[in-house]
């Protein structure tokens, strides 16, 4: 599967997550997508920490306005009712959590819940922007990303290695090979993609997945 497949894939699983009336974060990078792909007839209100409530999908080429980014400093587009305020205010909403639902990527996610996903050590990095207040704050968070690296290494561990951005945070993780939820015995695989077998999946992940009697097909 090509790497754009791979995201749209995984961005299209974490909009059906979307539930009307919800306020919601979607983090720098393949979360930003899922703001395309919110299902007809659900309303929802996208939040971006630099001070935007109710972004909107990408604009089309051309329709572009250099004044309306998200927190990656993409352009976007705005909903009937958009607001704008400092970025003092925007983390207070996120930190009287307020927002019902974050969406991010990640680094690595272990068995615990644990995520990795601002720094590498030795590495150039930008900030970390606000993935540790949306850790702690939002009700609920989805961790959208590739199921392995660039290199085939898993990066659902069963420890992280990398410098932590919050601890027993993680409540689900959709990847490309399927969509899991953290329990208190571990990683539940509940759905998995057309083609791939628990064992694939398990084979992909240094930790151990324990496997939903319920086990699904994940929609394409």
């Amino acid at each position: 599967m090509k790497d754009q497949d791979k995201r749209m894939l995984i961005a299209r699983r974490v909009a059906r997550e979307l539930r009307d009336g919800y306020y919601v974060n979607l983090g720098i990078g393949l979360p930003t997508l899922v703001s395309n792909l919110v299902p007809p007839g659900i309303e929802v209100v996208l939040q971006s920490e630099n001070g935007m409530l109710g972004v909107g999908p990408y604009p089309y080429e051309g329709e572009e306005d250099a004044d309306l980014i998200n927190a990656g400093k993409e352009t976007v587009s705005e909903i009937p009712g958009c607001c704008y305020f400092n970025s003092a205010d925007s983390f207070a909403m996120i930190r009287g959590g307020h927002i019902d639902m974050a969406v991010m990527g990640a680094m690595e996610v272990d068995e615990r819940g644990n995520i990795a996903n601002w720094m590498v050590p030795g590495k150039l990095i930008k900030g970390m922007g606000g993935a540790m207040d949306l850790v702690a704050g939002a009700r609920c968070l989805y961790v959208a990303m590739e199921h392995t690296t660039h290199d085939g290494g898993p990066k659902i561990l069963k420890q992280c290695r990398l410098p932590l951005t919050g601890l027993a945070a993680v409540n689900f993780i959709v990847t490309e090979m399927g969509f899991m939820r953290l329990t208190p015995q571990g990683i539940l695989l509940e759905e998995i993609a057309p083609g791939l077998s628990f064992e694939q999946v398990q084979a992909a992940t240094e930790a151990t997945l324990l496997r939903s009697p319920h086990l699904r097909e994940m929609p394409a």
